[in-house]
């Protein structure tokens, strides 16, 4: 009887934890159908700009090095003793400005000599002319042999080569002694001394001074030989020009140089042909030796489409870019791109002028979905660096 009795409580207790399952079951169904009722995700924000329009360059992006527009190593035309320096290392020269000094005494002697010799072969010929002008009178009477005429005249003759002679050694003393005081060729930079006051100098041998002009101021590149007939088109036109800046002018806007040299042949081994811009540098800015960015602006290209840098995206398609439509619902547009212009790239193919682009917020975009706006954002790219390059006519010169 017992066991009949615990038979029917399990099985009563049976009934109610199956009921049990069963509440908990629906109360599980009922959770996920209020969870997929949940509202759906917010539209991503995103940073949008316009494409804009602007008359850019087309150019050639070489390296080039600096060099002085004159440079002048001084030496010494006659020998001595340096006496005198009359300049600071580093220092700014004019033209003609006094440097050193060579003990002037010995030249100074030679040329008092000269002097000397010269007014001795005056004399002479002054006297050798009286001669025969007092014969050249009796020569007619025969109160002189005409043997002695003619040595009277050859006399004259002599002592006029005599004197001009001497007027050549008195002029070679002179400069000489002129020699003494050496002063700058140039308007340029001084470098540092190569000899100090009592150091004893050759001619012609022994520099002194190195001596370099900075304004205006070149800078040398070099481009392939297949871009050789553009650049001589450009030339011949008179209108080739390059924007030079320093690897550190990030900020700085380039100078322009007027391109005037362009090397009689191509490299051989490298396939090159050398060129030169010539740049006003009156700030001192470039330096000789440094190297420059170099952009060969060959013509401009009008009314180009740019876009930001960091608004093109890169796919295994290609560059492409989100673009905004009139609905805020976004568009990946495969795009071809042009030559950089500072922050901006040019769009050759995929954007018109004026369409809304995304810079910010792609990543989490989807083609065809909506969007929102980020209104704080600024709404047209930055094109200084474009802008500079793309006016070439307005720069440095």
């Amino acid at each position: 009887m017992n066991m009949m009795v615990r038979t029917t409580s399990n099985l009563r207790y049976e009934r109610l934890g199956l009921a049990a399952v069963l509440l908990l079951a629906t109360a599980g169904c009922s959770r996920s159908h209020v969870q997929a009722a949940a509202p759906a995700m917010p539209a991503p924000l995103v940073t949008v700009v316009k494409a804009t329009a602007q008359d850019v360059p087309k150019y050639l992006d070489e390296i080039g090095r600096n060099a002085a527009f004159e440079s002048v190593t001084v030496t010494p035309q006659v020998g001595g003793r340096i006496v005198e320096r009359l300049f600071r290392d580093g220092e700014s020269l004019k033209k003609g400005q006094l440097l050193f000094v060579i003990d002037p005494r010995p030249y100074k002697a030679q040329l008092d000599s000269a002097q000397a010799s010269l007014a001795q072969a005056k004399a002479a010929l002054d006297l050798a002319r009286i001669q025969f002008a007092r014969d050249e009178e009796v020569i007619g009477e025969r109160a002189i042999s005409k043997q002695d005429y003619d040595t009277k005249k050859n006399a004259v003759d002599v002592d006029q080569a005599l004197v001009e002679a001497a007027q050549a050694a008195l002029e070679t003393a002179r400069l000489n002694f002129e020699y003494c005081y050496i002063h700058s060729p140039i308007d340029g930079r001084a470098g540092a001394r190569l000899v100090d006051v009592g150091n004893v100098v050759q001619a012609n041998a022994t520099s002194l001074l190195s001596i370099q002009r900075l304004d205006p101021i070149y800078a040398n590149f070099t481009i392939t030989e297949s871009d050789l007939p553009e650049v001589q088109k450009q030339m011949s036109r008179g209108t080739l020009k390059a924007a030079v800046r320093l690897p550190s002018d990030a900020e700085n806007p380039a100078k322009f140089g007027r391109v005037e040299f362009l090397d009689n042949s191509v490299q051989n081994g490298s396939g090159t042909v050398n060129l030169r811009a010539t740049m006003s540098n009156a700030d001192h800015h470039f330096w000789p030796g440094q190297f420059v960015d170099v952009k060969l602006v060959l013509t401009t290209e009008k009314a180009a489409v740019l876009i930001p840098n960091q608004a093109a995206q890169i796919s295994q398609q290609g560059p492409f870019v989100y673009v905004l439509k009139s609905d805020d619902t976004a568009e990946l547009r495969p795009v071809k791109l042009g030559q950089r212009q500072g922050d901006d790239v040019v769009v050759t193919e995929g954007v018109a002028a004026n369409e809304r682009v995304m810079l910010a917020g792609q990543m989490l975009v989807r083609p065809g979905g909506k969007v929102r706006v980020d209104s704080s954002a600024p709404a047209a790219p930055s094109s200084n660096a474009g802008n500079q390059a793309a006016a070439p006519n307005g720069g440095h010169s």
